[in-house]
């Protein structure tokens, strides 16, 4: 996109791809999954136009930037670590403000519990804090509550989901996720997992035909092993944080999600956002907005409202 500049810097022993456009304060964009960069292609221009240095990279295993094959080196502790070397190169250590999507939004909230001296501020997007269970491990936790064909579930085996894809292909799978707008928790059944022809889906107008061929491109070149690790590392992350087990975030965030989105429509999340837990969890949540009639990919499908959120939001940090 025009004025979009991009460069690889090496970060934590790995090569991580930036998009980037604007000066001024350092606003850091965290995408999720099956996504990468340019998801945020809409705030980069917005946020680089009011004064802001935009900043977006390609996540671990995502795009362009390097993607190692063991899952264990997508731990959170990792992929934090990650990110603390490119808010290192970016602004010598200083804060900045942080907006997260999805998995980019776990990788936030990893950040605020870890490194709350680099957060000067942060906006959630789609996926609240998770508050570590004590006794749980997540993967078990799913299964038993939401069955074997929950999507975090079905992507735990290496190889399988990975040929599973392959026979709808990456354009297909990558239309099916992103137009999905049915409320819940996502299952995967295992026969026909991504439904009975997604290319026959039709596009919504905030998703275009050269947005879905520019991400397929990349996913046809990287694969999505990588970005499927970050779910196989659950259980680890899990045991890498017991250390953090009741710890409560303390970074000034918002959280902005839509009403049909699939985090904020599973059972018990509503209730959390709702009726007061997560502003335990986080004494320093300022706000919770909830978006009608919009889906998961939220920064996509509802640009306009989301960029001036962001900006009314950290001008309260100026």
């Amino acid at each position: 996109m025009e004025g979009i500049e991009h460069r690889s810097v090496n970060v934590n022993g790995i090569n991580m791809h930036v998009a980037e456009k604007g000066k001024g304060p350092v606003v850091l964009f965290l995408h999720g999954f099956p996504e990468i960069w340019y998801t945020w292609r809409h705030q980069i221009v917005a946020l680089s136009s009011l004064g802001y240095r935009a900043v977006a990279p390609d996540l671990r295993g995502f795009g362009d930037s390097d993607a190692p094959p063991d899952a264990s080196s997508y731990s959170c502790l990792h992929v934090a670590a990650d990110i603390v070397a490119l808010i290192e190169s970016l602004s010598a250590g200083q804060p900045v403000f942080l907006v997260a999507h999805d998995w980019g939004a776990m990788v936030g909230w990893y950040l605020c519990l870890f490194r709350p001296d680099l957060i000067k501020a942060f906006v959630s997007l789609t996926v609240p804090f998770r508050p570590r269970h004590s006794t749980i491990k997540p993967i078990a936790g799913m299964r038993a509550f939401f069955g074997d064909d929950y999507y975090m579930c079905r992507l735990q085996e290496v190889g399988k989901i990975e040929s599973e894809i392959a026979e709808y292909g990456a354009e297909a799978v990558i239309k099916k996720i992103l137009t999905e707008r049915r409320p819940g928790p996502p299952l995967l059944p295992k026969e026909k997992p991504f439904g009975e022809d997604p290319k026959s889906i039709k596009l919504p107008h905030w998703f275009t035909e050269q947005d879905l061929k520019y991400y397929a491109r990349k996913y046809e070149h990287k694969g999505f092993t990588g970005g499927l690790n970050y779910y196989r590392a659950l259980d680890l992350n899990w045991e890498l944080t017991a250390a953090w087990t009741g710890a409560k975030v303390r970074v000034p965030v918002k959280y902005i999600v839509g009403d049909l989105d699939m985090v904020y429509t599973t059972p018990g999340v509503k209730e959390y956002v709702s009726e007061g837990g997560f502003k335990q969890d986080v004494p320093l949540l300022e706000e919770c907005v909830v978006v009608e009639d919009t889906g998961h990919f939220i920064n996509q499908e509802r640009p306009n409202e989301v960029n001036a959120a962001l900006h009314q939001f950290f001008t309260k940090f100026y």
